[in-house]
């Protein structure tokens, strides 16, 4: 059963949920977490206290609104347009991430956010 999770950054207050996957369970063990993002293109990833091997989600085919685990960075990636590896309109990440969630609303909202100084990612209820 997938655990409701929210993302807030900036004025977005998103509702999101992470998987029943191993990875997934490591991240919820260390929520909430509060992190300055990075960017790449329209991605936001941020270093968390997690780390993981890749696993059986593991891809480079995401779509805008995943949630991915990126083990090279310890890092968790939250994608929500084209990455600078996009040759269509969905992300590619820089590598293979564990596929660990999904943002429930409209993920493309992220974008008035870019350049936020926090994330925040807590569980809730939906």
């Amino acid at each position: 059963m997938p655990t409701p999770i929210k993302i807030i950054i900036g004025k977005a207050d998103l509702h999101a949920e992470l998987f029943d996957s191993p990875c997934a369970k490591q991240i919820i063990d260390h929520l909430p977490i509060e992190a300055r993002p990075d960017e790449w293109g329209d991605e936001f990833y941020l270093n968390i206290p997690v780390k993981a091997p890749l696993d059986d989600t593991a891809t480079i085919k995401v779509k805008v609104g995943d949630i991915g685990y990126w083990p090279l960075g310890n890092a968790m990636a939250i994608f929500f347009g084209r990455t600078p590896m996009s040759t269509g309109s969905d992300p590619v990440p820089a590598s293979a991430v564990n596929l660990v969630g999904r943002i429930l609303d409209d993920a493309t909202i992220l974008k008035q956010e870019k350049g936020a100084t926090k994330i925040r990612i807590e569980k809730t209820d939906l």
